[in-house]
């Protein structure tokens, strides 16, 4: 992919209106134009994604699922682990996307790995509790972001593993332990991706904090393609449901 195909996705990213009357026709409408391209940008722009994934311990035959996965890339971070999966699903709400993640499963021969069009706050895999649940720079894109950190919990086995990692700002009196922003970065990247419906939250990591027991947390920032001299700051975090 050359920059043409950044053109296209930037256009997508800042220009383009994005339309739709509920969450699942807004995410179809952003992404259904871009999804051929998606993935190559974004290895750009998502950053600490496989680090989180290889990070995750898993026993044999575990269940994965990964909430707002789109394309299924993620599951890529982990193709030597796959295999020994005994069942994992890909859920979001953009059928262009998952489109790409069935024709990609069908390539490894993943016939275990499921392509699911859902929203991640009211699915729960069909056999029950599952081993690990993630989030990989969906949850600000999940207007009721609770709900679904909600959602994973239930879904989770005591003692699974919940991974997220996205883009964040802190709070303005954050925790002792926590990285503290200053004011032009809690309040610039908000108002950036907010025209994409990408919402950094400095609720989000306080929440998992409160509802999970920390196992990993790296708080850091990334560049951002065609962006220069300031970085956008994002985290990692596995916790294990008590």
């Amino acid at each position: 992919m050359g920059f043409l195909s950044d053109l296209k996705i930037l256009y997508h990213l800042a220009l383009r209106p994005v339309r739709g009357k509920n969450h699942a026709e807004r995410m179809e409408n952003f992404y259904s134009g871009q999804a051929g391209a998606y993935d190559d940008f974004r290895k750009r722009l998502l950053h600490g994604r496989e680090e989180l994934f290889r990070k995750i311990e898993v026993p044999e035959n575990a269940s994965w699922v990964d909430l707002g996965g789109g394309t299924g890339a993620n599951m890529e971070f982990i193709a030597d682990r796959v295999p020994s999966l005994e069942r994992a699903y890909v859920v979001d709400l953009a059928s262009s996307l998952l489109e790409v993640a069935s024709d990609r499963f069908k390539k490894h021969g993943w016939n275990h790995v499921q392509a699911v069009e859902a929203d991640a706050t009211t699915w729960q895999p069909p056999e029950g509790q599952v081993d690990v649940v993630t989030f990989s720079y969906s949850l600000t894109m999940i207007p009721d972001w609770f709900g679904a950190i909600e959602n994973a919990l239930r879904m989770l086995k005591p003692g699974g593993k919940i991974g997220v990692v996205d883009f964040y700002v802190s709070r303005k009196h954050a925790r002792e332990d926590l990285v503290k922003h200053r004011w032009f970065t809690r309040h610039f990247w908000p108002t950036w991706f907010a025209s994409d419906n990408v919402f950094p939250s400095p609720d989000h990591l306080p929440f998992l904090l409160g509802h999970s027991e920390k196992v990993l947390l790296n708080e850091s920032r990334s560049k951002v393609p065609y962006i220069p001299f300031i970085r956008t700051p994002f985290y990692q975090y596995i916790g294990r449901k008590a």
